[in-house]
């Protein structure tokens, strides 16, 4: 059985196991997680419909050709393809599409509509909904090798991208433009797409952790915070770097080395058996011993692999155990308001001894000049 077919079969498993008839799984993502078949819809109906020996995916019909080429590569699943007219009902055809009585059906919660859940409501009066989401995101959570080299080979291209994308760097140059240049040499090195918006942070802007790049200029004396990844073949990278222009003051050097501690710290505590909790608190604990609890304002890591945020959470309470084949974030950071903010990330890959870490850009502060 491939690879896409263990996985249909696992989830069936998982469904018959909580009492469920079928699955009608509307996220683009756990299509292509299921199927191999990669496909944004935008407004349009996509789904996969599940049952015990029965599947059919439902796709826009302007996309059903390459839906169909899709499947015949992957041998997915053995099912229909239902190519939706835009004047269809989708719930009709799914309805029409059930094979018997189907009285529970699992549904994404997070991805499904309460809009869409009406109208799957109407055509099937007395119809149970239970949740599917977390079963998914659970078998994601764990990769297979091939997964995991590629995450290694988008890491790898991300860091190409960081090494071009600070040559790039000079005097007058803005947060916005300093994007443009990266995202452009994303795609010139073959990248899918950025995985998420790239962020270029200058000077106090480094203190907003999730800020948005502008006509800031890059100056001396200020941190430059460098957070990118890309997607590339279904699987995303998600690195920061943050880098000193010119000299930095005493505090700035306290405040990257604090970070820098904290993170090899928490690499340090990835180990299969324990809980999530301890990586958070192995970094938490070197900052607030430093005097800047207050400034770490965020977890210490997620989950990386279709998307750059996903299962698990790592942060302090989540008393969920760290499983080999895991791949997730270690990003502390400190943001001091009018001074600027630290973050250093890394992605790692939780082996049977411990953390790989995939990622391998230089840590050590860094001084650019311009």
């Amino acid at each position: 059985m491939d690879v896409y077919g263990t996985r249909i079969d696992r989830l069936r498993k998982e469904l018959e196991g909580r009492g469920a008839d079928a699955a009608l799984l509307t996220s683009p993502l756990s299509v292509a997680y299921l199927t191999g078949f990669v496909c944004d819809p935008h407004e349009r109906f996509m789904a996969l419909l599940l049952q015990e020996d029965k599947a059919v995916l439902f796709v826009p019909l302007l996309e059903l050709e390459k839906a169909e080429n899709a499947l015949s590569a992957t041998g997915a699943i053995e099912g229909e393809i239902i190519g939706v007219r835009d004047t269809d009902e989708p719930f009709a055809l799914v309805k029409q599409n059930m094979k018997g009585a189907v009285r529970r059906m699992a549904v994404e919660k997070k991805y499904m509509r309460l809009s869409q859940a009406e109208r799957l409501m109407a055509v099937s009066p007395g119809l149970q909904m239970l949740d599917a989401g977390h079963i998914i995101a659970k078998m994601r959570n764990k990769k297979t090798q091939e997964e995991v080299e590629r995450i290694r080979a988008a890491v790898q291209l991300v860091e190409d991208v960081l090494a071009e994308g600070l040559t790039r760097v000079k005097a007058g140059i803005t947060e916005l433009e300093l994007v443009a240049e990266l995202e452009y040499i994303m795609k010139q090195k073959g990248a899918d797409a950025p995985a998420f918006d790239t962020m270029v942070l200058a000077g106090a802007n480094s203190a907003l952790p999730h800020g948005v790049p502008g006509k800031t200029i890059v100056q001396e004396g200020g941190f430059l915070l460098f957070d990118l990844g890309v997607l590339k073949d279904g699987y995303c990278s998600d690195i920061t770097r943050t880098f000193v222009i010119g000299e930095p003051s005493a505090e700035m050097e306290k405040i990257y080395d604090t970070v820098l501690r904290a993170e090899e710290a928490a690499l340090r505590a990835v180990r299969v058996g324990r809980p999530l909790a301890e990586v958070d608190k192995a970094a938490r604990n070197i900052i607030n011993a430093a005097g800047y609890g207050p400034y770490f304002t965020h977890r210490v890591g997620h989950g990386l692999g279709m998307e750059v945020h996903e299962y698990p959470s790592v942060h302090g309470t989540n008393e969920e155990l760290i499983e080999q084949g895991m791949v997730f974030t270690i990003e502390p950071g400190i943001y001091v308001p009018g001074v600027g903010g630290v973050r250093i990330e890394d992605d790692v890959y939780v082996a049977a001894d411990g953390a790989q870490t995939l990622t391998a850009f230089p840590k050590a502060l860094t001084k650019l000049e311009i």
